[in-house]
């Protein structure tokens, strides 16, 4: 009678420990949904800052797709052309360039990022306002060509923007000088910039849409 008890006893507990097992699966899966949750919504209160600031109107988009090959850096993101997105728009985050949109259909759209080859951005040091251009070359660094080795260049200078290519504002943050190669031969710097943006990371962006025309009947 004592081992059937005890056999009765085992059975129960194994029984219990089970069930203890599913609550902890159950609770850890919710605790990591709450985890994401918060996650996405300290990501969304960082675009909401940005969109308050600016004086350009922006549509907040999700990434949802990307290039599987290694020949292009685009993304596909969840906003087209009945969101007002066009080709040639400027995409950014707070902490900086993301790319701009190259196709956009009804409802996505695909964005190349600032780090694919084909990418340009006419650039500035902000400090010294030396002026380049910054080209696309990894997934962790961009190139500034064409800046002047008579011009100051310092390493962690920080890059942004010079609005002068009509695609991007002037101020627009792009990354920080991370190395610089003076050739004796040559009158331009060889400059690597470590953009700000973590191009791996990307699931929401903002796209900066362009002004809207002023009425003239409501100004007179």
């Amino acid at each position: 009678r004592d081992i059937w008890e005890r056999y009765f006893f085992l059975v129960a507990v194994a029984h219990e420990n089970e069930n203890l097992k599913q609550s902890l699966n159950q609770f850890i899966g919710k605790n990591n949904q709450w985890h994401e949750v918060e996650l996405a919504n300290s990501r969304l209160r960082d675009l909401l800052k940005f969109k308050s600031a600016p004086a350009h109107q922006v549509v907040a988009a999700e990434v949802i797709g990307k290039d599987p090959s290694g020949w292009f850096k685009t993304i596909i993101i969840d906003k087209g052309k009945t969101d007002g997105l066009q080709k040639g728009l400027p995409v950014v985050l707070p902490t900086g360039i993301v790319g701009q949109v190259i196709e956009a259909a009804g409802h996505y759209s695909k964005v190349m990022l600032l780090i694919d080859r084909n990418s340009a951005v006419d650039a500035l040091v902000q400090r010294s306002r030396a002026r380049g251009i910054i080209k696309g070359e990894s997934a962790d660094q961009c190139r500034f060509e064409f800046v002047l080795r008579k011009h100051d260049v310092q390493i962690d200078d920080t890059v942004i923007a010079s609005g002068l290519d009509g695609v991007y504002p002037k101020g627009l943050r792009i990354g920080r000088v991370s190395d610089i190669n003076q050739r004796n031969s040559d009158i331009f710097y060889e400059i690597t910039v470590a953009p700000f943006v973590d191009y791996e990371k990307l699931e929401e962006v903002l796209v900066i849409l362009p002004p809207q025309p002023q009425n003239v009947a409501n100004q007179k």
